[in-house]
């Protein structure tokens, strides 16, 4: 092999060449196939002469003159051979990306399975009742008349002996295709409602002259599909045939019945001939535009939502290579290769809905971050550049211009400020109804900006120096890390990793129930000391032997990763799984839940897997234990909770807090419009704690108003960030409600 081969070999070009050319090929050869096979179905009735004798049936093709039927043949082996070649010239743009193991195998074919159960039953679009209704009118509908279509040509090619569209199952047959006819133009005309008249403000304006072309021409197929059917039983009724059993053609019947009054009955056949034309016509167009328009999410969609199950916990970002050992010349995302091969093909299963956009915190309150047009903005770059050049899944005028410039660089499209304002929140990926993967893109784009063009919020430089320099966003000295134990009656122990016996019983064991992690705010934060002390009280009164790191312990690197400074997550991570390796802790407790998601979900990848559990779940643990004695407590409140993003959304942690809560008497619980999975984020993820905030409305003003007009006098955190975010956001509104952890209010009603 040659020197240039080898490099070539050694980047991955070769392999995406190969890849490139497999795919492509593959879908080719099914085109070809298909086309063949469709030949091959009008060939054979007219060599075996096999018809339907029944009386109670139809003719296929009935009326129509032999050379149409063989242009009918031939026109749709064509179309289906044009409509997999263009799919296949798309695939090129997919396996630019990076590598992605995306394999089906015996692990994960049940996941695999349900996905794309979810796809093909609406599952997962049904979370927006309208809107999921709507498209499933259209979807079953299509299926419906589509499977009404292939029963008909599979009768058509059995000998007289085999058929069975006849009688009674013809009958079945006429009433549940006109069914479904009917069911998908009320979803067609449903939709042009939602788009066009009611005018959803989360539908996406820039495409609405492509969705008017696609929407006309699923209307047109589906009215002129009535027509010939009309057309062609008011045939039968001016040839005095016997008709009746077309009653149930319950759509079709009255038709026939008014064509015939309406038509001279010499010119009946002529307009059936022209009628079938032109839905064979709009058939064909439908199989053309389908890889080439937004349409093309009817293919796209199901698999994405197939391919999109993996082993990585729900709550961890895509791993990076060791930084200070990896010889890359580029980290990010700034160019399409950057993305995996999935991340690619997600784009192209957007269905530009909108959902994603519509719950995004930053977008709600007037940031400049679109998720639904970041996904669009990758989608026309990869398009813009490939070859050949494709279309993205929007076009208009300003999509084609950008397309003349060809290039595959992803800044020119998305912008610092954009993906710096995410929460990293994932709301957007939760309610995504095709399982678009948008948080990792944006975190992606983020990485390269920081990583090699150094440009993010100058605010973020403090809390970069701070975990640097002293290890947490703060900047403060990490001796000041433990000493909120200060003001404890009793002393908490404290473990030295380069001191044994500060951490192992006499077996050489962890010598405690728990190794209390504090996190950066619970250190540092005076209002977050506040639920350090309260868990520490909790659990010394459940008799919990814990020990803390106090100096030791060292940011978990979170803020740094979701904005974008991989390589100062990875200094703190590889740290602190070297102390936890170690110490080898039975158990590690949090009450951060951004820590409870980087330790137990992110440090794995680097060699550190530990037994991670929130304060929630652990509270919750020593209630039902019997180890906290909840008869007596009682907190004579009205409060609501506020769900922490990163609890719900990333670790699906959402009855725990809720139950610790209801162990309580007196308390009233009222819970907020926008809570457990769909809950509002508080504005602090994704770094922006350290940052300052722009846009119309401040994120935790927003989701602190809410809070206050359940009518609450407590607002229940379980996050030190969220409780300074609310915190924050009820001062700015005058209010008197309070905000308080978990844990402070359970320690305030044991004490009470």
């Amino acid at each position: 092999m040659s020197e240039e081969s080898d490099s070539i070999y050694k980047s991955g070009k070769l392999s995406r060449r190969l890849k490139t050319m497999g795919m492509e090929k593959i879908l080719v050869s099914i085109g070809l196939f298909a086309a063949f096979f469709t030949i091959f179905s009008g060939i054979l009735p007219e060599i075996t002469h096999w018809h339907q004798e029944a009386e109670v049936s139809r003719e296929v093709f009935g009326g129509i003159p032999a050379p149409m039927v063989a242009s009918f043949y031939m026109s749709v082996s064509v179309a289906l051979s044009c409509s997999f070649w263009l799919f296949a010239q798309r695939s090129k743009n997919y396996v630019r990306g990076s590598a992605d193991n995306r394999s089906t195998t015996r692990r994960n074919i049940h996941q695999r399975i349900a996905g794309l159960y979810a796809a093909l039953s609406m599952k997962t679009l049904l979370r927006d009742r309208a809107a999921g209704l709507m498209h499933s009118c259209i979807y079953f509908g299509f299926l419906g008349l589509l499977t009404a279509t292939t029963i008909l040509e599979i009768d058509h090619q059995l000998p007289p002996a085999a058929k069975f569209l006849s009688g009674t199952t013809y009958q079945v047959y006429s009433f549940l295709s006109d069914q479904s006819g009917v069911v998908f133009l009320v979803g067609c005309l449903w939709a042009v409602h939602r788009r066009y008249i009611a005018r959803v403000n989360r539908l996406a304006r820039k495409s609405e002259r492509e969705d008017a072309v696609n929407i006309i021409l699923l209307i047109s197929l589906g009215v002129t599909g009535f027509l010939v059917e009309g057309l062609r039983i008011a045939t039968l009724i001016n040839e005095n045939q016997s008709y009746s059993f077309e009653r149930w053609s319950f759509v079709g019947y009255p038709l026939g019945q008014f064509f015939n009054e309406l038509i001279a009955p010499n010119q009946l056949s002529i307009w059936h001939r022209w009628s079938w034309t032109l839905h064979v016509g709009l058939f064909l167009m439908f199989l053309i535009i389908l890889p080439a328009t937004k349409l093309r999410h009817m293919v796209t969609s199901p698999v994405n939502m197939y391919l999109s199950y993996t082993d990585k916990p729900e709550g961890a970002l895509r791993e990076m290579e060791n930084l200070a050992e990896s010889d890359a010349t580029s980290f990010g995302a700034g160019t399409v290769e950057d993305f995996t091969w999935k991340q690619l093909f997600d784009t192209d299963a957007c269905t530009t809905c909108g959902r994603c956009t519509s719950v995004c915190p930053a977008n709600v309150t007037g940031k400049v971050l679109d998720p639904r047009q970041i996904i669009l903005s990758i989608n026309d770059v990869m398009t813009s550049s490939g070859t050949p050049v494709v279309s993205p899944v929007v076009t208009d005028n300003e999509t084609i211009s950008i397309m003349r410039v060809g290039t595959n660089d992803i800044t020119s499209r998305v912008s610092a400020e954009e993906v710096f304002a995410c929460t990293t929140c994932k709301a957007c990926d939760d309610i995504c109804p095709v399982n678009i993967e948008i948080m990792d893109k944006i975190v992606d784009i983020r990485r390269h900006y920081t990583l090699m063009e150094s440009e993010f919020p100058t605010e973020l430089s403090s809390a970069y120096r701070g975990m640097e320099n002293q290890e947490n966003p703060w900047g403060i000295a990490q001796s000041q890390r433990g000493d909120w134990a200060k003001d404890l009656t009793t002393e908490v122990a404290v473990i030295d990793p380069a001191i044994p016996s500060s951490y192992t019983n006499d077996q050489g064991a962890f010598a405690f129930d728990v190794l209390y992690w504090v996190g950066c705010a619970g250190s540092f934060d005076d209002r977050a000391k506040k639920t350090t002390q309260a868990l520490a009280g909790l659990l010394e009164r459940a008799g919990i032997r814990f020990a803390i790191l106090a100096a030791n312990e060292k940011c978990t690197g979170d803020p740094a990763r979701r904005s974008g400074n991989e390589y100062i997550f990875q200094m703190l991570a590889l740290a602190n799984i070297e102390t936890l390796n170690t110490i080898a802790p039975t158990t590690i407790l949090t009450q951060c839940p951004h820590c409870f998601n980087t330790l137990k979900n992110e440090y794995p990848d680097f060699g550190g897997s530990f037994n991670v559990v929130h304060h929630t779940q652990y509270l919750l643990d020593l209630i039902e234990s019997g180890k906290l004695d909840m008869s007596t407590a009682r907190f004579a409140e009205r409060v609501t909770l506020h769900d922490s993003c990163y609890l719900t959304r990333h670790n699906d942690v959402v009855d725990e807090p809720r139950s610790v809560i209801g162990s309580i008497g007196g308390i009233e619980v009222i819970e907020m419009g926008r809570n457990k999975t769909n809950n509002f984020c508080c504005g602090a993820g994704g770094g922006q704690f350290f940052m300052e905030e722009g846009g119309d409305e401040r994120v935790n003003i927003n989701r602190a108003q809410e809070a206050i007009d359940t009518g609450a006098s407590t607002v229940i955190s379980e996050c030190p960030f969220c409780a300074v975010m609310l915190g924050d956001g009820v001062a700015a509104l005058v209010s008197e409600t309070n905000v308080k952890d978990l844990a402070v209010v359970l320690s305030e009603a044991l004490e009470r």
